[in-house]
């Protein structure tokens, strides 16, 4: 269960590991689902048999799909929570790289470390989060983002 800290008690965080979430899989199904949400229905994501005679011997998620994960990733941790949050939403990011692509089927799980948080104003605050997308089992990871978030208490 996630701890709930106050607005003073998360500033302090700044620096620091956050959490690290549970690990979710990524299977073809989902890729299907994103590929018909988004239209790009490039072979290498839906085409399981032309995607076997690329480097990387089958479908891969979308770049974008990952991404997608992040807000998902975030819930499925026990990383501290500021009290009494009405609403939360995307701001953008700074930084985003896609560094390993996703093969179907494999697990990834999300790691949060608090870049930066500011008041900007009575009950609105802003977050900057580096996430980094862990590919289980393989070296590279599939993406680092640093992901900037507004809350309202």
């Amino acid at each position: 269960m996630a701890k709930t800290v106050s607005i003073d008690e998360y500033r302090g965080l700044i620096g620091q590991h956050l959490g690290t979430s549970e690990w979710v899989t990524v299977d073809q199904a989902m890729i299907d689902k994103f590929a018909d949400a988004t239209g790009d229905h490039q072979f290498i994501h839906v085409d399981i048999e032309k995607a076997k005679l690329t480097p990387f011997g089958g479908t891969i998620a979308h770049g974008f799909l990952t991404l997608s994960l992040l807000p998902l990733l975030n819930q499925l941790t026990d990383m501290p929570r500021v009290g009494g949050i009405k609403m939360g939403v995307n701001y953008g990011s700074n930084r985003l790289r896609f560094l390993a692509p996703v093969r179907a089927g494999k697990r990834v799980r999300g790691h949060f470390k608090l870049l930066e948080f500011d008041e900007k104003r009575p009950g609105q605050c802003q977050q900057t989060t580096e996430v980094t997308v862990e590919i289980e089992g393989e070296d590279k990871p599939a993406l680092i983002a640093e992901w900037i978030g507004q809350f309202f208490v």
